[in-house]
């Protein structure tokens, strides 16, 4: 308990830090059209969900190193696309190589190339729909707190999948970081470097607890993001839009821009559903729970955008 307490001081303290430097430095989020906010916000508050991980590795002997260096390199370019743009072809590369850290730490470069493939473009989807999904107060952090209790949960009582104490120092830097961001007026946002980071470090824990429990339906974790950004993408593709361009079709971007709901109601909507989705999982696992989630959560993304997405189009 001592050791939590220690770690959690020093990622308030480094998030402090950082968030003053970055004031000197100009490291902002400022308000264009496809942003939610207004005002400039502090970005790249979500880096200390990457010194969590490589906090955890150095204080435990290096554990899960191919992770460490997979999420060192998608979290130091990230940072850089923060601070200045870089071409969507070379974070898309280092993007790749990450998840291939992924896929080593799990074992799974042994499969046949065509396996290796697929598990590659589906850890980048992923990851990506995370970054996708970071557009407004408390949604990052929130939700990937709800995902992290569960996994904890599932870790330690159902299928151990991963060290409990990462998973902890995982939570904890999430608690920092909704200290600053889970609130009206949020302190600073995660940016490229915190939501690629976080996702990848979930994704990195349900794959291989997918890998453990012997059955890819633990994917319900996730589900609620899987869905909204799956229907988005969808929708996208359907109107024949550029997937690489920016957006504000998400579902929770509709509700805080058109509907002019509350950051930290739509918010606590998306954690809300995944902490049912997670609880239902738990108590019932299988595809069949999966599933049916899924088509629960995909009847209501198709209700919702029959009745609202006219004002988006407006």
């Amino acid at each position: 308990m001592s050791e939590f307490i220690v770690v959690f001081i020093i990622l308030l303290a480094f998030e402090i830090a950082y968030i003053q430097a970055a004031k000197k430095l100009h490291i902002v989020d400022r308000p264009h059209h496809q942003s939610s906010h207004v005002g400039a916000v502090i970005r790249g508050g979500g880096i200390v969900f990457y010194i969590a991980y490589a906090l955890w590795s150095v204080m435990h002997g290096m554990k899960w190193g191919s992770g460490l260096v997979g999420i060192t390199l998608l979290a130091g370019v990230s940072f850089i696309d923060d601070v200045r743009s870089i071409s969507p072809k070379v974070r898309l590369i280092c993007q790749f190589i990450a998840i291939a850290f992924v896929l080593e730490r799990s074992g799974l470069l042994h499969q046949t190339p065509h396996v290796i493939i697929i598990l590659v473009i589906a850890c980048v989807g992923a990851v990506n729909i995370y970054n996708f999904m970071d557009g407004i107060n408390g949604i990052t952090g929130g939700y990937s707190l709800v995902v992290s209790c569960a996994l904890l949960y599932v870790n330690a009582y159902m299928v151990h999948f991963a060290p409990s104490s990462l998973i902890v120092y995982i939570i904890l830097s999430l608690i920092v970081f909704n200290v600053f961001n889970f609130r009206q007026k949020a302190k600073c946002f995660a940016g490229d470097v915190g939501s690629l980071a976080i996702g990848f470090i979930i994704v990195l824990f349900v794959l291989n607890l997918a890998l453990r429990g012997q059955s890819m339906s633990w994917i319900s974790m996730l589900v609620v993001y899987g869905v909204d950004g799956g229907m988005t993408i969808l929708h996208r593709i359907l109107l024949r839009e550029n997937l690489m361009k920016p957006h504000k079709k998400h579902a929770y971007q509709i509700m805080a821009n058109e509907l002019r709901m509350p950051h930290l109601i739509v918010s606590g909507i998306y954690m809300g559903l995944q902490a049912i989705c997670c609880v239902w999982y738990i108590a019932y696992p299988g595809y069949w729970s999966f599933f049916l989630q899924v088509g629960i959560l995909s009847v209501i993304y198709l209700l919702f955008m029959k009745k609202y997405y006219h004002l988006h189009v407006k």
